[in-house]
């Protein structure tokens, strides 16, 4: 396939905001393309080299891009920093500068995707001595042989900014309207479908289940191509990450027993991190939920699966929390949060910072997959598997209940012991990989607190010069776009032992910068910063619409994902909930 015809699939869905025009463009790409192609196409639409499982990053900095837009151009490299700063994305540079070149060298062969994928997929394996000419090198070759608004795109991919806002349910959807059975017929005057509803939610819900169990639309695609029986026979496989179950929050047992029903099952809520634990060939792999591998980051959790797990395959939803040996209470997420990112001196750590396996699904066991098996009965197959061993692994405290004073009760139990709060479950409930799903919720104890990815902050003067300080938050919407919610300094330290520093958090933000303009800085959405407010105020400062009123970093969440961070729906939630309040 041409570079072109996907380029143009690009244009037309940067230009609109509407998530059923998208949906329609994607699905009449997908229709066009052969299936050799549909892998390569199902990632490039969303800017993506790799799966979202796959950790890989290109790992290109802006200044190596504009060299690269240097040497493919000839336009200098202070003639490309000024249109830079001006323009303030590379990848309009870039359509600029080669829109420049001359006629004859512009038009020389057409770029296809295949050489573009390949090309860009060698950028991450390149290391060691001259490794950046090298890259360099490789860039400018593509720019060389791109037309103007290809060279838009080809930057923004190795930049992984590609700004086009597609969701996982407008990738769904887009599969659904492309190769499934059902009648999909498109208006773009009124921007809406005609479609038999019962009909097509069948077919979307096929969709999803088989994204639920692969987390590769590549996959999903391809099945569907084939038709309905194809997509029926994806199923789990241990080893291949899948996305974990999200809950959405409540502010009273009362609210949570009439969101989840009665009974419920209600469990203590633990302050660790997620742990999805996969074994599979003899072997054990930890990932989070971010979905990276720190199987040898926790080398004592491998054992305790290995030992108190029964089971030849099974895929295991997990708390990780650390805990005082002294006083045997349950220590806070921020105490054992660098045993995620530590390379070295593991056995040392893991012996200062000791953490218990608290299991509380099981998604998949000995060949048989567990998400559509209502959640007492999975509850009751993990009590049966797991010999448990307190501080060590056990399965997740819990009771069955529709009394409020019970649930309080065991709510309160849950915060003393130094836990956040409790969840609340519905029995029947099935296992919906990466949704927030009604039949999950969380009730916490703390004051207010927002996930939130930083997306741009300012370089600090005087004595904090060097660092990065002012960050700028935002939530997410439906279709992946990060929106701006409010500032934030608070609660970030000066010395590296009162807790996350400036220096710190400087140091995890600088391989995300994508612009530098006088002190400010854009910063691609990476990290997550749990943080607490004491009010949310509408505001036409910021484009979600609303800001925060003082405040607060909490802490850093390397657990998290950016597209995990608060919705757009959750912040309006909260904000309505003021005015009852």
């Amino acid at each position: 396939m041409k570079y072109s015809s996907l380029v143009d699939i690009y244009e037309k869905i940067e230009a609109t905001s509407k998530r059923l025009e998208k949906t329609y463009y994607i699905s009449e790409l997908l229709k066009k393309t052969v299936e050799k192609d549909i892998p390569t196409i199902m990632l490039l639409i969303r800017g993506r080299l790799f799966p979202d499982w796959n950790k890989s990053k290109i790992g290109v900095a802006s200044k190596l891009v504009l060299k690269a837009i240097n040497t493919s151009s000839g336009a200098g490299i202070s003639t490309i920093e000024t249109m830079w700063k001006e323009i303030g994305d590379l990848g309009l540079v870039a359509e600029k500068v080669i829109s420049n070149k001359s006629q004859s060298t512009l038009f020389s062969q057409d770029l296809s995707v295949e050489k573009m994928f390949s090309n860009l997929r060698k950028l991450v394996t390149m290391e060691g001595s001259g490794s950046v000419d090298r890259k360099t090198q490789l860039i400018a070759e593509l720019l060389s042989s791109a037309k103007p608004k290809e060279a838009k795109y080809i930057v923004r991919t190795v930049l992984e900014d590609l700004r086009v806002g597609i969701g996982d349910g407008t990738m769904r959807d887009a599969i659904t309207w492309a190769f499934l059975p059902v009648k999909v017929d498109f208006d773009f005057e009124k921007i809406s479908i005609e479609v038999d509803r019962e009909e097509y939610n069948n077919s979307a819900n096929i969709v999803q289940s088989a994204y639920d169990k692969s987390n590769d639309f590549s996959r999903v695609a391809i099945a569907a191509k084939k038709g309905v029986s194809e997509l029926e026979k994806i199923s789990l496989i241990p080893g291949n990450p899948i996305k974990v179950m999200l809950a959405q929050k409540v502010l009273s047992i009362d609210e949570g027993f009439e969101r989840v029903g009665e009974p419920a099952m209600i469990e203590y809520k633990y302050d660790g991190f997620r742990m999805q634990i996969h074994k599979f060939s003899e072997q054990i792999k930890i990932l989070t939920r971010r979905l990276e591998d720190i199987t040898k980051q926790f080398p004592e959790v491998v054992a305790y699966v290995k030992n108190h797990v029964e089971g030849k395959s099974f895929i295991i939803d997990c708390e990780a929390v650390g805990f005082d040996s002294k006083t045997e209470k349950y220590l806070v997420f921020q105490h054992i949060s660098q045993r995620i990112r530590r390379k070295y001196d593991i056995e040392n750590l893991a012996k200062k910072l000791p953490v218990e396996l608290n299991v509380f699904d099981v998604l998949f066991y000995n060949g048989e997959n567990l998400l559509d098996t209502p959640l007492v009965k999975r509850r009751a197959l993990l009590e049966k598997i797991v010999r448990e061993e307190k501080f060590k692994i056990i399965v997740s405290k819990k009771i069955v209940t529709s009394n409020k004073s019970d649930a309080l009760k065991f709510y309160e139990d849950s915060v003393s012991k130094g836990n956040e709060g409790v969840m609340l479950k519905s029995l029947n409930s099935p296992y919906k990989p990466g949704s927030r799903v009604g039949f999950m919720v969380k009730l916490k104890s703390s004051m207010d607190t927002l996930d939130l990815v930083i997306v741009g902050a300012e370089w600090g003067e005087g004595k904090r010069s060097g660092w990065l300080t002012s960050f700028t938050l935002a939530c997410i919407d439906d279709n992946g776009n990060f929106l701006e919610i409010g500032k934030v300094g608070t609660g970030v330290k000066e010395k590296a032992e009162e807790g996350l520093s400036f220096g710190e958090l400087t140091e995890m933000l600088k391989p995300h910068i994508k612009q530098e303009k006088g002190r400010e800085v854009v910063i691609k959405p990476e990290i997550v910063l749990e943080i607490k407010f004491e009010e949310i105020q509408a505001s036409p400062t910021y484009s979600s619409g609303y800001a925060l009123r003082f405040p607060r970093v909490i802490q850093a969440r390397d657990d998290r994902m950016p597209e995990e961070c608060s919705t757009l729906e959750m912040v309006q939630k909260e904000f309505e909930g003021q005015k009852k309040q």
